[in-house]
């Protein structure tokens, strides 16, 4: 009988404490496979684009990159990865627009070995995990009023924006007007500040 093939899994995480302890709890699952490691956010880039992992973890506080803005990266090398954000505080405020970019799912890091697999092996099957979507529809920004917020604190004016985004003029104001008003800024400079006070930037 043909055995499944194996959920192939990069760990993404600074402290290796927790790549050994998860690589001790993965070893006991014979469908999964742990097949690279990075410790920030260049390595993850690099990672996924040479293993194309079937699962990537992504700790959601890294030293040089917010997991939001890494999920795009990792998401451009690698299509079909499927990133699963791993954090100690579920709360913390860049667990929503890193779903909102496209992770599709949360973990807890005190989670046991079982619950480990289960969650990589519903990854793997049906592309999400523990209620992503129900999570993503409470972020305090849509997945494309993230991309908008993300030019404008980059400096692009609504034009560049509209280009990068294949967006009209008047669309990338009404989704700048939406973000400022969920976000309380009266203008740019304040929609920056309070975007990174909620850990959006």
């Amino acid at each position: 009988m043909l055995s499944e093939p194996r959920i192939r899994v990069l760990v993404v995480d600074d402290h290796p404490v927790v790549r050994d302890g998860l690589v001790t709890q993965l070893s006991r699952h014979g469908d999964i496979e742990v097949v690279g490691y990075a410790a920030d956010a260049a390595g993850a880039v690099r990672e996924c684009a040479r293993e194309r992992p079937d699962v990537v973890l992504l700790d959601v506080r890294l030293p040089d990159a917010l997991a939001a803005e890494l999920v795009p990266r990792l998401r451009a090398v690698s299509s079909s990865s499927r990133i699963l954000l791993f954090t100690a505080f579920p709360e913390h405020a860049a667990v929503a627009p890193s779903l909102a970019a496209g992770a599709c799912g949360l973990l807890v890091k005190d989670a046991s070995g079982t619950a480990l697999r289960n969650a990589f092996r519903e990854v793997a099957q049906t592309g999400s995990y523990g209620g992503a979507e129900a999570a993503e529809a409470t972020a305090p920004v849509t997945p494309r009023e993230y991309d908008v917020l993300r030019l404008v604190a980059f400096g692009h004016t609504n034009s560049e924006i509209g280009e990068q985004l294949g967006l009209s003029l008047n669309t990338v104001k009404s989704y700048l007007h939406n973000v400022m008003n969920k976000l309380n800024a009266r203008n740019r400079a304040q929609l920056i500040t309070n975007a990174r006070t909620h850990g959006l930037l």
